[in-house]
């Protein structure tokens, strides 16, 4: 379970198998100031329930525009299995620190599907 104090989770559920994602590589980026490159924050694996418990960890949150990347490919490679998408890349934006916000990823080998959690 993702830890109370963190202020960005995810969650990522192999919908082929009906199970979480269990070691797929993530990485969390922020976009620098003026729009002038991404910043990696952390880069980490998803546990057996699907998570990444402490994303991004209190006090570190602040305005501006994120992405999580999913590497699919490497997810699917380890299971055997060919899919059509090589990564995921989900870009947001955060306007309020005070808000949690939860990014669930719906995952195939041929489609894929997210969007705003609570």
């Amino acid at each position: 379970m993702e830890p109370a104090s963190s202020p960005l989770t995810t969650h990522v559920l192999d919908t082929a198998s009906g199970l979480p994602a269990q070691g797929l590589c993530l990485s969390l980026s922020r976009l620098g100031d003026h729009g002038q490159q991404w910043m990696e924050l952390r880069k980490s694996y998803t546990d057996p329930d699907g998570r990444c418990p402490g994303l991004l960890p209190p006090g570190q949150m602040k305005a501006g525009t994120y992405k999580l990347f999913f590497d699919t490919e490497g997810y699917w490679k380890k299971r055997g299995q060919e899919s059509f998408y090589p990564y995921v890349e989900v870009v947001f934006t955060i306007t309020n620190m005070t808000h949690k916000l939860h990014v669930p990823l719906l995952l195939s080998p041929w489609s894929y599907t997210t969007y705003r959690g609570s």
